[in-house]
């Protein structure tokens, strides 16, 4: 075998790794992959958009969702922010999360030679599997994640019927 055919078998190999590792990813984890789409303020410094437009217009917005009897609840990791840069809404059977992410600069020297995180307006839609009472709900953040509590609806409760003897 020469050095070129194993050199295209290795690739090969190399390229089959990276697709399924893909699909996993995929599979386990795409709904978290969300856009941030840059938001250009007026008054916002020349630099700091800058530093926004190369950034990453992607992010991972990792979520759990529990049913509870009596309650959905929601951690969604959002780092990095702060309580009043979330609007959440439930839109039928969605919870939508809307946000924006801005930057903060603490130096102002230097260059980015790598820049990872991503800023700038966002939206995470998650399905809810059952029936809530978005009118009852209530979010909190702290440490970096956005927790939501949603009572679930009256007629989505789970009740257990006892059966007697007759």
């Amino acid at each position: 075998m020469s050095t070129f055919d194993d050199l295209k078998q290795g690739l090969s190999r190399a390229w089959q790794g990276v697709a399924e590792g893909w699909h996993e990813f995929t599979a386990r984890a795409g709904d978290a992959l969300t856009r941030f789409n840059p938001v250009h303020h007026a008054d916002a410094a020349r630099a700091e958009q800058d530093v926004v437009r190369a950034g990453s217009r992607w992010g991972v917005l990792a979520a759990e969702l529990r049913v509870g009897d009596d309650v959905v609840e929601v951690d969604l990791e959002c780092p990095g922010m702060g309580e009043e840069d979330f609007s959440i809404d439930v839109v039928d059977d969605l919870l939508v999360v809307r946000g924006e992410k801005h930057l903060e600069r603490t130096r102002s020297s230097g260059r980015y030679h790598v820049m990872e995180r991503a800023y700038g307006a966002f939206e995470r839609a998650l399905r809810l599997p059952v029936a809530v009472d978005e009118n009852g709900g209530r979010a909190s953040y702290r440490r970096g994640v956005l927790h939501v509590v949603l009572p679930r609806a009256d007629h989505g409760r789970v009740r257990r019927i006892p059966v007697r003897s007759a």
